[in-house]
């Protein structure tokens, strides 16, 4: 089955008043609590050209998160950083070849994942749902601020130049990508594809694929909660947060991706502030939106902006 693009599609996503408002207090909150990092060599992982690490912080109501941290062997000198955002059902890999090509590299896996599941654990399926009727508990409100909290661990490692961060990402860790270069103005360029958690209230009309179809599952059970779910979701739409972007930016979509429908991406570029952004649609690619082709394309793009190369 081939996916037909809709052109004139318009997005159903609108803005809550006090977006900001709430955001600003998330952020505050979770300022407020110690980040305590901690990081551990891993012997076994690391490599002749790569030295990797466990590394450790704490994040919104007291979290502890986990992640994967590399560096390429004995560096000193100040290194760009990419944090590197997973994705929905997948565990991060370990960023060994961004290390390998000069940068500290940080690999998320906020709260849920795996390594990151002793405090809070709404499984997969679940995480899409879990509060989705309460903003204030819906469980993207803590991973939000988990992969954001990877910036202030990254401003604390000497060896890490404050001035060269930037993120990247698929699917989910597009999504986290797009809403992590919005919210922390330390990052300076982003790289996202197939950015999910983007339309959320499109997405379920336009695809009944999973992770997606979690809502439509939790709805057709709870009829009577579609306002608050809309109402919550808002919050939390990578669309909105689009217009806080600023940064260069590149994004990259699939136009036969029935997993996060090509419609929400080209709502998210549209609202991205960015005066240097770049979309790459790809016409006969699916979820993986041109991956292959176009992972030498984030690589340019970052050793431009944060390498100068």
């Amino acid at each position: 089955m081939t996916y037909t693009v809709d052109p004139s599609y318009q997005s159903k996503v609108r803005k809550p008043e006090d977006f900001d408002q709430f955001w600003d207090g998330v952020k505050a909150q979770t300022a407020a609590v110690p980040l305590r990092p901690d990081l551990r060599p891993d012997p076994m992982r690391t490599s002749e050209d790569v030295d990797v690490f466990q590394a450790f912080y704490t994040s919104l109501d007291s979290v502890r998160v986990a992640s994967w941290y590399c560096l390429p062997k004995g560096a000193r000198a100040q290194l760009p950083a990419i944090i590197v955002a997973p994705g929905y059902q997948s565990d991060p890999g370990i960023p060994k070849e961004w290390a390998r090509r000069g940068y500290a590299a940080l690999a998320l896996a906020p709260r849920g994942k795996l390594r990151s599941r002793s405090q809070f654990d709404p499984g997969y399926p679940g995480l899409l749902t879990y509060g989705i009727v309460d903003r204030s508990v819906y469980s993207y409100r803590g991973f939000y601020a988990d992969a954001w909290r990877g910036v202030d661990f990254l401003l604390g490692r000497y060896e890490v130049d404050s001035d060269r961060i930037g993120v990247t990402g698929s699917s989910q860790g597009g999504g986290l990508t797009i809403c992590t270069a919005a919210m922390r103005a330390e990052i300076r360029a982003a790289a996202a594809g197939a950015p999910y958690l983007t339309g959320y209230v499109d997405s379920i009309e336009l695809t009944h694929t999973y992770p997606y179809e979690e809502i439509n599952d939790y709805l057709r059970q709870r009829p009577e909660s579609r306002a608050q779910v809309v109402e919550t979701l808002a919050y939390f739409d990578c669309i909105n947060f689009a217009d806080k972007i600023t940064c260069p930016i590149i994004v990259n979509i699939g136009l036969q991706d029935n997993v996060c429908p090509p419609e929400t991406g080209y709502a998210l570029f549209d609202k991205i502030a960015s005066a240097d952004k770049k979309l790459y649609a790809y016409h006969d690619q699916g979820h993986s939106a041109g991956s292959a082709e176009h992972g030498p394309v984030i690589v340019d793009f970052f050793d431009k902006h944060l390498r100068g190369v």
